[in-house]
């Protein structure tokens, strides 16, 4: 059963990676004035996904034992943030998202108060 129930998952997630990748394929081709076909939406997805497929498996079991090791039943940023250390691209893109990320939300509470 746990097969099946990890079948679902991989489907569910391969499912909003093609959603995903979809739309920025979309928000891409109306600035650049172009087409992209279907086609091309579920190659591209087919491609990031075998790009990705093993390192995800790997980094779901490594984010589980972060978090667990930790005492925590969620998965935290930093547990991401330790994860991402592999990736050097990956770890300055996330850094730089949470960065911006905490400076406006302090700027988005402070306009609040």
């Amino acid at each position: 059963m746990a097969a099946t129930e990890d079948e679902a998952l991989q489907e569910r997630l391969k499912s909003a990676l093609w959603y995903s990748i979809g739309k920025i394929v979309d928000e891409e081709t109306l600035k650049l004035g172009v087409n992209a076909t279907p086609q091309f939406i579920g190659a591209l997805t087919e491609m990031v996904w075998a790009q990705i497929g093993t390192p995800v498996r790997q980094g779901d079991q490594d984010l589980e034992s972060f978090t667990k090791h930790a005492g925590r039943k969620t998965v935290a940023v930093d547990d991401v943030m330790l994860l991402s250390r592999r990736n050097e691209g990956l770890e300055t893109v996330l850094k730089t998202f949470l960065d911006d990320y905490l400076v406006f939300g302090k700027k988005k509470t402070a306009a609040k108060k």
